[in-house]
């Protein structure tokens, strides 16, 4: 899914913005990546959030909170532009390209804020993958321990995942049921994103009485398959092939996005935002595992 958007911006880079793709990669960002996004539902339950425990609940929604907040403020001091440094905080903070691409559908950055913030998390969580599990040892922690870790501060659900299996299943369980967790977080986050772009625009240019808050309907798709999944059981052979849709409708979404960039305009970002998803990346480390640390 990552490779995706790399594969569409090379395509760019090499030929040149196609008029004949246009129609369709619009079609894609707006209806294919919201439907997507819906869909992403049918994976999360109330129970597995109720596994994680109050204590662990806290500790994803603190740490969550904490990383968005640090990350848009180290934006500000370092220059990078709001809408890239939300996109960063949201995929370092919740649930990496997903988080990004249903972020800015109400922030509504460039193709190119997109590009460089999924850039980041694939780049830093791919990192957490392969260095979390040599950790546990060092760090003291027990297996349920390590996978609330993994869980909670590991970008992509993908990566939180492996990294926790990597230690064993207990790990693996513990770190799955924590990343969905944050997962189930995507929607207040987003809509907390689209009134702040709205009091944004207001201020901006005294639109206030023009400007009216996005209703993310997909976010309220989002939550209603989920309490749907959380109250009945959907048999493993309706549901797998819409995880496999799902997956499939992110990555034609991406590969659009992807086909809007431009890679000298991201190359003009410059350095400062790979900066600040590294910070990002070391501050949502070190801050869950104080708060696992404390309380297991």
């Amino acid at each position: 899914m990552i490779l995706a958007i790399v594969v569409g911006a090379a395509f760019r880079a090499a030929f040149g913005a196609q008029a004949w793709a246009k129609e369709g990669s619009a079609f894609s960002l707006r209806r294919l990546l919201r439907l997507a996004i819906i869909l992403l539902g049918l994976q999360l339950t109330a129970t597995q959030v109720a596994e994680v425990g109050a204590s662990g609940v806290a500790i994803i929604a603190l740490t969550l909170v904490a990383t968005f907040v640090f990350t848009t403020w180290l934006g500000r001091l370092l220059g990078v532009s709001p809408k890239l440094a939300q996109l960063i905080a949201a995929g370092t903070s919740i649930c990496g390209a997903s988080a990004i691409v249903a972020a800015n559908a109400v922030t509504r950055g460039d193709e190119e804020d997109v590009a460089y913030a999924v850039a980041c998390v694939t780049v830093f969580g791919s990192v957490a993958m392969f260095v979390y599990p040599l950790l546990p040892g060092l760090l003291g922690l027990a297996p349920h321990a390590y996978g609330l870790w993994s869980g909670a501060s590991i970008h992509e659900v993908a990566q939180a995942v492996a990294a926790g299996f990597a230690h064993g299943a207990e790990s693996g369980e513990a770190g799955t049921v924590a990343k969905l967790t944050r997962v189930a977080m995507l929607a207040p986050v987003v809509l907390l994103l689209g009134t702040a772009f709205v009091r944004r625009a207001s201020h901006a240019g005294g639109e206030g009485a023009s400007v009216k808050t996005p209703t993310p309907w997909f976010v309220i798709g989002f939550i209603a398959l989920a309490c749907l999944n959380s109250a009945i059981t959907i048999p493993p052979d309706v549901k797998e092939p819409i995880v496999a849709l799902t997956a499939f409708l992110l990555t034609v979404a991406l590969a659009a996005m992807g086909l809007g960039v431009d890679v000298a305009k991201l190359k003009a970002k410059g350095l400062r935002p790979f900066l600040l998803g590294l910070a990002a990346f070391l501050f949502i480390a070190s801050f869950s595992l104080a708060l696992v640390k404390l309380t297991t």
